[in-house]
């Protein structure tokens, strides 16, 4: 639809001029179709005797349109009928091969006009190249052809295919998309085709197509006009070969798809977004974005909000650990020295679940008032997804923006082209490349964060200085005042000109001048007489002093970054995170960037640490359970401070020791205790808690639960059994016998699970102990349990008998071999003892040693079972 302003209903007046002018150009109305189209010569009508239909395609004649905004085609409509006439009487005047003109058609999209002629020529290709050039020569001696900007730089081109006319919203660019109908033309013949029409950047092989669709190629030309000049003149051309014959279709691809934005953005994040995301993790550690530490906010919380807060302000403590909590002072004091120093490796604090890691390393960070970066790794395990699990990262580093809805759309574009062309389109990015990313970013922040806190802190400090040098002045200024040898330059203005004004002082002394001017010589003769290497010596100081004040601001405005529960189990992406966050704190501390420190309930996960850092090792600090003294200590410190000023009781104190130096059970205890529930009734209730706790965790509630545990019932009876009766066990004395046949992963899985501990002892595992002290007592609550003890012994007894009657059918089948071998076996010497009788007797021994096995369990068995048969 056409709207009905001035400017349109002018367009298509003009529009119906031209018509009448073509009408009037036109001598033969015969049109070409498509029907007589051959492979040899495209667009060529046979006429009456040697006559030919050819179509010509003059450019430039109009404006090319670029785009619905491009406005200049107006200029080529009101100038169309004007161009047509002088365009008809230059061409016409060219008689060559009985060249006559029938149709003169506009294409002002693409600027051209076609012009459908006749010629007669037995040669058909000679007279085609004669006409051309004797057309050309003719548009030469008039100074070119017309065209709407009046430079007459127009050329004249054989059309080798067929016109195709449309006025779709195609405009021309500068790629051509040529489609085969037929086989692929190489790109050597499409080269030859399309050179001649101009400049080729670009050719495209081309790529695999869903079924149906024809393959093609993109022609990158220079220049739009010469794209136009080949869409033209080429679109509906016949290629042969010896493979078959290919029509070529050729339309214009625009230079910015619908995807290409997206793709551009996505493939340099590092242009648009990164400064932005930069910009706001920098704001998360220096707390841009906290209102609360706004200065206004601050002040209307002392003045206003809680003057009229109707609760009570929360009591600040219960003092610091430290004060009690002896255990901690040599991992508290190692800390504090790794964050004195430049950072070389990673600070790694580990220690059983509950020993206040996380805790002392928060109150020493607080205690430094520097800035930190806190990534949790029990949040981040919680992922079930890639999207929630880089969602989750960029949130605790304040990685912004972020787009994680993209991941889902090119994961579908991905699967949608495997389906299509069976291959990955590769518009997704790994995890590990996106955890890498977000990374990335937090460590440009955090160097930025650095840099800005150390510009401040310079500042800070020269301010001082300047504060410091105003106040010895004003000082000194004093003293000379006071001593009469102060003398102000500014008054010197009323003395006059001449000599005695340029002094500044008269010919006058002043009062006490005589003292001060002896007290300057003095001073003046002490320097001088002073030795050189003083002199050196006192410099070297202050300089020195002023590298030492330079390095401590250095250590002081470094960042911390604390990675806490590092290896928290339960998560899907366990491995692959915790390898990206090794890698990344190692590249921080070595660059000294920042000071990385690393939270872990298990030793054993430093291994990715120290893969990561290969060459340094890691500053391993343990914190342990206090010992009984410092338990009762602090019970006692955490009762009074809740009010409870009763002394303990032996029997009471007997009953904390029952719980061990474990921070997260006193705690428990505490809270109990606060909730009018009396000391040892706790410590029971913790332990009755306990039981029940571990037989879930260790046994499983049913066979099916059983099942999916990565021990056996068996495995987890036998070390707890030891247990409550020993306080720690060999480590390797456990693992020679049933159940464990020498498997070391169901120990170590148990201690992940915190059911046991294993201590190292030269870089080897050494000793078993319970997960935590109250365990202990945990597991002989669990041991005279008569019932549940009966069902373990049964089910481990039963394991063991199988092993011993395994081993009495193999010493009977080796019995029966050695029993024919010895036959045939002969001795050389009367008194030598043959192989056979040697192998026998050991096994008769040890055939001897598991029968006797068996019928101790079974008899055993047989107790346990008139046990479980009382039901007690």
């Amino acid at each position: 639809m056409y709207s009905k302003s001035p400017l349109n209903l002018a367009a298509r007046h003009l529009r119906s001029l031209s018509y009448k002018t073509r009408q009037i150009h036109t001598t033969r109305n015969t049109r070409v179709s498509p029907d007589t189209v051959t492979p040899e010569t495209a667009t060529t009508s046979k006429l009456d005797g040697d006559s030919q239909e050819r179509w010509l395609f003059i450019d430039s004649v109009f404006p090319i349109r670029l785009g619905i905004w491009d406005l200049r085609h107006y200029i080529g409509i009101l100038r169309e009928e004007n161009l047509l006439e002088r365009l008809h009487e230059r061409l016409e005047t060219v008689k060559t091969h009985d060249f006559h003109i029938h149709e003169l058609q506009p294409y002002q999209k693409d600027g051209g006009v076609f012009v459908r002629f006749t010629y007669t020529g037995r040669d058909h290709q000679t007279a085609l190249e004669t006409l051309q050039t004797d057309l050309q020569l003719e548009a030469t001696k008039h100074g070119g052809l017309p065209s709407w900007s009046g430079l007459n730089h127009c050329n004249i081109w054989l059309v080798k295919g067929e016109p195709f006319l449309e006025d779709m919203y195609r405009y021309p660019s500068g790629i051509v998309h040529v489609s085969f109908q037929g086989p692929d033309v190489p790109e050597e013949a499409l080269y030859s085709l399309f050179r001649s029409c101009g400049r080729i950047q670009n050719i495209t092989s081309p790529t695999p197509v869903p079924a149906g669709t024809l393959r093609s190629s993109d022609i990158l030309f220079h220049r739009v006009r010469s794209a136009t000049i080949a869409r033209n003149t080429i679109h509906g051309y016949t290629f042969s070969n010896g493979d078959g014959t290919t029509r070529l279709k050729t339309v214009y691809q625009r230079p910015i798809q619908a995807h290409a934005i997206r793709d551009w953005l996505t493939s340099h994040p590092r242009i648009i977004f990164d400064p932005i995301r930069v910009l706001s993790v920098e704001g998360k550690m220096l707390n841009w974005f906290d209102y609360r530490e706004y200065k206004l906010y601050k002040w209307l919380r002392a003045n206003a909000l809680d003057r009229f807060s109707l609760t009570s302000l929360a009591r600040e403590g219960v003092s610091p650990q430290g004060d009690i909590w002896k255990e901690r002072e040599d991992a508290e004091s190692a800390v504090r020295s790794y964050l004195s120093d430049l950072p070389s490796t990673v600070a790694f604090v580990h220690g059983p679940q509950g020993s206040g890691k996380s805790r002392m390393v928060e109150a020493i960070i607080r205690d430094t008032g520097r800035k930190t970066l806190v990534i949790d790794c029990a949040e981040l395990n919680r992922a079930t997804s890639d999207m929630r699990l880089v969602s989750a990262l960029a949130q605790q580093t304040g990685y912004r923006p972020i787009f994680a809805f993209l991941n889902s759309v090119n994961n579908m574009v991905d699967i949608a082209t495997v389906g299509l062309i069976g291959q990955k389109a590769g518009f997704k990015s790994s995890l590990e490349d996106q955890l890498k990313q977000i990374l990335e970013v937090t460590g440009t922040a955090l160097k930025k964060v650095n840099h800005s806190l150390r510009t401040s802190a310079q500042r800070a400090v020269k301010a001082t200085q300047e504060a410091e040098a105003r106040q010895a002045e004003e000082a000194r200024t004093r003293a000379r005042i006071r001593a009469g040898t102060w003398h102000d330059p500014r008054l010197d203005c009323i003395a006059g000109n001449g000599v005695i004004s340029e002094l500044g002082v008269g010919d006058e002394l002043l009062e006490g001048d005589d003292g001060g001017l002896a007290g300057f010589n003095v001073i003046e003769e002490d320097a001088v007489n002073s030795s050189d290497g003083g002199e050196k010596t006192s410099e070297e100081l202050a300089r020195q002093q002023h590298r030492h004040a330079e390095d401590v601001q250095v250590v002081r405005t470094l960042p911390i970054v604390v990675i806490k529960n590092y290896a928290a189990r339960g998560g899907v992406y366990k491995e692959e995170l915790l390898g990206v966050l090794a890698h990344w704190a190692a590249s921080l501390a070595e660059n000294q960037v920042a000071h990385v420190i690393v939270v872990s309930d298990n030793r054993e996960d430093a291994k990715l640490l120290a893969r990561a850092l290969p060459s340094k090792p890691l500053n391993s600090i343990a914190l342990h359970d206090a010992d009984a003294p410092t338990a009762l200590s602090f019970v006692r410190r955490r009762l009074y401070d809740a009010g409870i000023t009763s002394d303990l009781t032996p029997a009471q104190k007997k009953a904390i020791e029952h719980l061990g130096g474990r921070t997260s059970d006193l705690e428990r205890l505490i809270h109990k205790v606060c909730s009018n529930q009396g000391i040892e009734e706790a410590v029971e209730d913790i332990i009755a808690g306990g039981v029940g706790e571990l037989r879930k965790k260790a046994f499983g509630e049913d066979i099916d639960d059983a099942k999916s545990l990565p021990w056996s019932r068996e495995q987890a009876w036998t070390v707890l059994k030891q247990l409550a009766r020993r306080a720690e066990l060999p480590y390797y004395e456990v693992l020679l016998d049933v159940p464990f046949k020498g498997d070391e992963l169901p120990l170590r899985v148990m201690e992940h699970a915190e059911i046991i501990s294993i201590s190292t002892r030269h870089g080897r595992p050494s000793t078993i102990r319970p997960g935590k002290p109250v365990f202990k007592y945990v597991f002989e609550r669990l041991v005279n349990d008569p019932v549940f003890q009966a069902t373990q012994d049964i089910a481990l007894n039963d394991k063991v008998i199988s092993s011993a009657e395994s081993t009495v059918r193999t010493c009977e089948s080796e019995l029966s071999t050695l029993q024919d071998l010895s036959k045939t076996e002969r001795s050389f010497w009367w008194f030598r003892r043959r192989a056979t009788s040697e192998r026998r007797e050991y096994l008769l021994k040890k055939m001897r040693s598991a029968q006797t096995k068996i019928q101790t369990l079974e008899k055993r068995n047989a107790e346990l079972k008139r046990v479980l048969a009382k039901g007690v």
